[in-house]
């Protein structure tokens, strides 16, 4: 909002200053109704960016189905400058949300880029190419394509071709037995590296969806996840299928399954219910990639001036008991610029990677609606504790031991 103020010039000293309104003020300056000073106050304050994480396939309570996770990622972005997260929050099948200040980065690429090793280069737009697994049928290959053509002349999205591998990929998946999350493997890793390959040098992409053909889920299975209930068994899979690309080629990569459309069910969870509106899942993925950031590896001469490194982030907000991810661990053992990690209780997965198992230092918080609050207060320079009751203890003294060995007290205690 405008504020009246006066805007003076000085033919003297040649700039403008700001001058309460008085009727005594000089002749030769001039009143005007400016709110440049306010426009400009962002340059006294470093932009905030928070690091949102749920991983994929573990069964967390938001964030585990078809994009339920997106609402939280919503919010978020309307609090902070910068949102970084990853496709397992923003992805919604058929369903998705452009937020201009968020960045959609690969969960290999986010750690790497948490462990300081790369940095993210924020573009306007990415040309976009997409790899299908041949062992899609025809019909469900032709829905896709329709798709595709759809994003192309409806969002404009900047997609440039696609090539088929040059053999099936044989997507296997299962739980792993120890830790209860979904996993699993292609057969035809060679067919995919390949086609990713090909397509790079004849289109010149510079990000890749991969849409591989998943083998139909077992009845009883499927039914608990379209009930929100249990683990998504294609998510642990096709995050090995965008790591292997990410980690090969250093680009922006997402995956979307093929799969047969399930029969009607009259009573479907509503966490579930975006992957059951449309032929395929794709939608999501080339949006988000059209804008992801690209990816610098340390080393390779990028300047911190025109990109983002893990000391850029504020704040990592994970679910309680799945702090254990090789991003959340390096965020956390930061010695210099660490963020503030702030657990959330009520997204629970089939995890058991507390902060207090892990030995990290974090704010737990019941819900995502008290992350946001915690966030909105560190955001603004304030000791989050200090907006709760009684949560500000006397000040204590820092002691330190010097090389004589004995401790010696900073400060006096006046408790």
């Amino acid at each position: 909002m405008a504020t009246l103020s006066l805007n003076l010039y000085s033919p003297s000293i040649g700039h403008k200053c700001l001058f309460p309104k008085s009727h005594n003020s000089p002749s030769n300056f001039r009143i005007s109704c400016s709110s440049s000073f306010l426009q400009n106050k962002k340059q006294f304050k470093k932009d905030y960016t928070s690091v949102m994480i749920v991983p994929t396939g573990v069964g967390a309570a938001i964030g585990g189905y078809a994009g339920d996770a997106l609402p939280v990622a919503r919010a978020l972005s309307s609090v902070v400058d910068c949102l970084i997260s990853h496709p397992n929050v923003l992805n919604a099948a058929m369903l998705y949300w452009p937020m201009p200040n968020a960045l959609y980065v690969e969960g290999y690429a986010l750690d790497r880029f948490a462990e300081g090793l790369w940095a993210l280069q924020p573009v306007h737009q990415n040309r976009v190419g997409l790899v299908f697994d041949a062992g899609i049928e025809e019909e469900l290959l032709i829905r896709h394509l329709q798709v595709v053509d759809a994003t192309r002349a409806s969002l404009g999205l900047p997609i440039v071709g696609y090539t088929v591998t040059d053999t099936p990929l044989l997507v296997e998946k299962w739980v792993d037995p120890t830790s209860g999350q979904s996993t699993g493997r292609i057969q035809r890793p060679d067919s995919l590296l390949r086609a990713v390959e090909n397509l790079q040098k004849g289109s010149k992409v510079n990000a890749v969806a991969v849409v591989a053909r998943f083998p139909d889920d077992d009845t009883a299975d499927l039914d608990d996840y379209r009930q929100g209930k249990g683990i998504d068994l294609l998510a642990g899979v096709e995050a090995v299928i965008s790591h292997l690309v990410v980690k090969n080629f250093q680009i922006p990569c997402a995956h979307a399954p093929a799969v047969l459309p399930p029969q009607l069910d009259t009573s479907l969870c509503p966490k579930s219910a975006a992957e059951e509106i449309g032929y395929t899942f794709l939608p999501c993925v080339l949006a988000g990639l059209s804008s992801a950031p690209q990816y610098l590896v340390k080393g390779n001469n990028f300047s911190k001036e025109d990109c983002i490194v893990a000391g850029d982030v504020d704040s990592v907000i994970v679910p309680i008991n799945a702090c254990g991810g090789d991003g959340a661990l390096a965020f956390a053992n930061r010695k210099r610029n660490k963020p503030l990690i702030i657990a959330v209780e009520e997204n629970q997965t089939v995890l058991n990677d507390t902060p207090d198992s892990l030995g990290i230092e974090a704010v737990k918080v019941s819900n995502y609606w008290e992350a946001i609050g915690v966030i909105a207060a560190h955001k603004a320079g304030i000791d989050p504790n200090s907006l709760r009751s009684n949560r500000i203890k006397n000040i204590a003294p820092i002691s330190f031991v010097p090389s004589n060995g004995f401790a010696i007290s900073s400060a006096k205690s006046f408790v």
